[in-house]
């Protein structure tokens, strides 16, 4: 990723000119002739208004003049993100499943044991399916070879652009009805689908369309591996009854 203008999105040398500590001179661009940055002087807040606000130019300043390859380490980023997605992902089976009833102090083992498999499967699995999906989308909507480096890009705008999850937290503090993490998702698919906009500089539709299909296909495989492990789990303390039953 190099450095580009938050407006029109073309490549700059340099986003400003510093003669002292403090003393700078933003750059324009040349193709378009505005401020090739102007989050550069800006309060952090309104970087995260615009964000919130889905604005191309806040991605833009984010994913290409911010987090740049060149100046920052991209393998422990992408693992202390990674770690961090996770963590929100396990978060929000827990809720789901808490808002079924499954969890409580007088749980049993197995529901425990059920519970654990659930979550298991919907983080690992389930976003292995969602990134399969991913980049067969792209492959087939933006015609792009898939290469090392662009599974790097790729992954860390997923991730930072599902900055929304982290709203998750205030779910431990005050109580949201379940179905609050459905809007949170909403939002992390739009987000996901303008980072992807900013990215590959293609139309809206088609990055929508391949978010919305990730999500869709993560969905899908998690309910079935929810339905299959369930299924395994009441056939496995079956066995284990009627066994128990005999050598009594």
């Amino acid at each position: 990723m190099d450095y580009k203008c938050i407006q029109c999105g073309c490549p700059v040398k340099t986003l400003y000119v510093q003669y002292s500590p403090g003393n700078i001179r933003l750059m324009k661009c040349e193709n378009c002739r505005a401020v090739a940055d102007e989050y550069i002087e800006c309060e952090i807040m309104i970087l995260v208004i615009d964000l919130i606000l889905h604005k191309p130019k806040a991605y833009r300043h984010l994913l290409h003049n911010v987090i740049n390859q060149k100046t920052m380490k991209f393998q422990g980023l992408l693992w202390k993100l990674a770690i961090v997605f996770l963590l929100f992902e396990a978060h929000r089976c827990l809720i789901l499943e808490s808002g079924k009833g499954k969890t409580g102090s007088s749980m049993s083992f197995s529901s425990l044991v059920s519970i654990c498999l659930k979550v298991l499967a919907d983080v690992l699995f389930g976003n292995f399916m969602f990134l399969l999906t991913f980049f067969f989308m792209i492959k087939i909507f933006f015609h792009v070879s898939i290469t090392i480096s662009r599974r790097i890009d790729l992954l860390l705008i997923l991730m930072i652009s599902s900055y929304f999850k982290i709203f998750l937290v205030a779910m431990m503090v005050w109580e949201f009805p379940s179905s609050v993490i459905f809007i949170i998702e909403l939002f992390c698919l739009s987000s996901n689908a303008v980072a992807l906009k900013v990215m590959t500089e293609s139309t809206m539709s088609r990055c929508v369309w391949t978010c919305f299909f990730a999500y869709a296909i993560k969905f899908l495989v998690t309910q079935i591996l929810e339905l299959i492990l369930l299924g395994q789990l009441m056939q496995g303390w079956s066995q284990i009854s009627s066994s128990f039953l005999k050598s009594a």
